[in-house]
């Protein structure tokens, strides 16, 4: 996941950003020191950043500065909650309408493999006829930018929106992550430059990240994990002051989703668990080894996968075949194995009687080939809330396999394991685990299981895609020289 850069300003800022290098540019003023491409990347690049500093104790915190970007931070933290759950809830009334109403009205059961391969296979036409007609084409493929991009013009929003809302609502594995982040960067970007040019982006993009994630998940503790990770800014300033204005965008973001949209919670049913010590953090490991060695595969895969898909180069017929190719996985899989997964996964329990081991880890398999189909073929749309359906699935399968290894454990370890190797963050691996299966007497063993699939995943392929052609359309945004002066402010 690329670094949004943040933190307090060491000392007033000179003016605002350099301006836009071509119509659908949004203005960015890059971070003083290169971006790490993931988490993993960020420590060399934060030492040798910090080798160039002066030291801590040399520098004051303008506290001033920081609490005038209390009003604006809440600000972007409710408009990023409000924009995640229109777009949400636009996507949830499309859904039932073309899974309830539609087929009801013509006497067919949504549920048939006939229902399911000609939707998502629809599905995948319309979106593929968003993406060649509107304006900026919907932005990049998702499938080859990190979490946190580069902000898009304004003009790209709108086919944006709608490819999102399209793919919610007809059943595509992927979740709104990606989309969504690059909406909100865009919209708080080209507003905060409007209003208060002498903020930076880099700021701006900060607390839109934040705001978002806080939204997304109900909570600011994944922000906070996520940036604390990631350490951004200029490390002359204290951790938390660089946090500051990020932390309260996600505050502010996770009540407004609390408020309006109450039913966010991730926490799959579980039965009771009490630890049995070192034993149970040797079966985390081993599960999250597992778990891990699965999603390794599955990046090795996907550039490949995603290589061999453009070679269609029409976007209405790739994406049309990418539909029917998962209508067809849907139709095997079954409708559990349809939408993002958050919802499907709760649905496992009920299984549990009747499922085999083999049944659970075929239902994981389903789910992580129509992940990387749905990707491979630039459907608008992130991965992490699939690859956690995926975690979950696969846990149920061990617990099934060897009853001995508690429930909430096996879920716990396969769905951090499996989620490192996807996004190469530890903390977020560990937040989604726990908020999957919310029993922190697990916390111990998640974490020994997080640092063992770190070290099988570390240094070899991501989940991430290689562009098929140089990044150089109008909708992305190009660097922009760095302005004389801080970048925050």
């Amino acid at each position: 996941m690329t670094e949004p850069p943040s933190g307090p300003p060491a000392e007033p800022p000179t003016g605002p950003s350099e301006p836009p290098t071509g119509p659908d540019v949004a203005r960015a003023a890059p971070p003083a020191a290169p971006l790490p491409a993931s988490p993993a990347a960020a420590p060399a690049a934060v030492e040798a950043a910090a080798s160039a500093e002066a030291p801590t104790s040399q520098f004051r915190v303008p506290v001033r500065q920081l609490l005038r970007m209390t009003v604006p931070a809440a600000v972007i933290g409710i408009v990023c909650s409000l924009t995640l759950i229109a777009l949400s809830d636009l996507a949830g009334l499309l859904e039932k309408w073309l899974w309830d109403a539609l087929p009801d009205s013509i006497g067919v059961d949504p549920d048939s493999a006939l229902w399911i391969i000609a939707l998502l296979t629809a599905t995948g036409l319309a979106v593929g006829l968003v993406i060649r007609y509107a304006p900026g084409h919907a932005g990049p493929d998702p499938a080859t930018t990190e979490l946190v991009a580069p902000p898009l013009a304004l003009r790209v929003l709108p086919g944006l929106a709608i490819a999102l809302v399209l793919m919610l609502a007809g059943g595509v594995s992927l979740g709104p992550e990606n989309p969504i982040m690059a909406i909100n960067a865009a919209l708080v970007v080209a507003a905060g430059v409007r209003f208060l040019p002498r903020v930076k982006v880099p700021v701006w993009m900060a607390m839109s990240t934040a705001g978002t994630i806080g939204a997304m998940f109900g909570t600011p503790v994944a922000a906070a994990l996520m940036f604390s990770e990631l350490d951004p800014g200029d490390r002359r300033v204290p951790l938390w002051d660089r946090l500051f204005a990020p932390l309260v965008a996600a505050t502010a973001g996770a009540l407004t989703s609390v408020q309006l949209a109450p039913d966010l919670s991730l926490a799959v049913d579980m039965p009771s668990y009490s630890s049995h010590g070192a034993g149970d953090l040797l079966r985390a490991v081993v599960v999250a080894l597992g778990a891990a060695a699965l999603g390794l595969a599955a990046a090795y895969l996907f550039d490949p996968m995603h290589r061999l898909f453009h070679r269609v180069r029409n976007p209405v017929l790739l994406l049309t075949l990418g539909g029917l190719a998962l209508g067809v996985i849907g139709a095997v899989g079954g409708p559990i194995t349809l939408f993002k997964g958050l919802e499907q996964m709760k649905e496992l329990p009920d299984q549990a009687g009747t499922t085999t081991a083999l049944g659970f880890l075929a239902l994981a398999l389903v789910k992580l080939l129509a992940m990387l189909v749905a990707s491979g073929t630039a459907f608008r749309g992130g991965r992490i809330f699939p690859v956690a359906f995926v975690g979950v699935a696969l846990g149920f399968a061990v617990n099934t396999a060897w009853p001995s290894i508690p429930l909430p454990l096996a879920v716990g370890a396969a769905t951090a394991g499996i989620l490192v190797a996807a996004t190469r963050s530890g903390w977020l691996s560990i937040f989604m685990a726990i908020a999957i299966v919310p029993n922190m007497t697990l916390l111990p063993s998640l974490i020994a299981a997080t640092l063992a699939a770190w070290l099988l995943v570390t240094n070899r392929a991501e989940l991430i895609a290689k562009p098929t052609e140089p990044r150089t359309p109008p909708e992305v945004s190009r660097p922009a020289p760095p302005a004389a002066g801080p970048t925050t402010a």
